[in-house]
């Protein structure tokens, strides 16, 4: 199918998920690598807090604290 095709399906609102390989598909800029950050055993306390308090991991709370902070620093 021509890529011209595949625009008038999709703008036609129809399903084009068949036409479409998502195994390899990937976020730009989402790519991840994980880190060890020590933090001090109150910290870890307060973290576990706030995530209950949420119902999120520890893990989201820091990664959402660190994306606002990055932002507003940028």
């Amino acid at each position: 199918m021509k890529a011209k095709e595949l625009d008038e399906k999709f703008e036609a609102g129809e399903d084009i998920s068949q036409y479409l390989d998502i195994s390899k598909a990937r976020r730009p800029q989402q790519d991840q690598k994980r880190v060890n950050v020590d933090f001090p055993v109150w910290m870890i306390q307060q973290l576990d807090k706030e995530a209950r308090r949420h119902g999120v991991p520890r893990q989201s709370i820091i990664k959402v604290w660190v994306a606002e902070r990055l932002q507003k620093a940028a």
